[in-house]
């Protein structure tokens, strides 16, 4: 199974949470949950960040339906669950 794949998986089984700071750039962007939903459902993992210790970082790059584009940096924590570590709009 592809990482896109397995990320998508995640989002619609629910087994993600989203960390603070993304909670916080959230609010600051004007971002629902759906919206990064949306952005990793029909978005492509743009770049890998493989120079950490805790684990790949990956940085998916999507839509949400106001046609903002979205990065969502996320991974795969320990507990096998989907983190998204943060989220931005790249137009406004």
């Amino acid at each position: 199974m592809t990482t896109i794949k397995r990320i998508r998986l995640k989002i619609i089984q629910r087994q993600y949470y989203l960390s603070t700071h993304a909670e916080d750039e959230m609010l600051e962007d004007g971002l629902q949950r759906r919206d990064i939903e949306h952005a990793i459902l029909k978005g492509r993992v743009e770049k890998r960040m493989t120079h950490d210790i805790r684990g790949t970082r990956y940085r998916i790059e999507g839509h949400v339906p106001d046609g903002r584009l979205l990065h969502v940096i996320c991974r795969f924590h320990v507990s096998r669950d989907l983190l998204i570590i943060t989220v931005y709009a790249l137009t406004e």
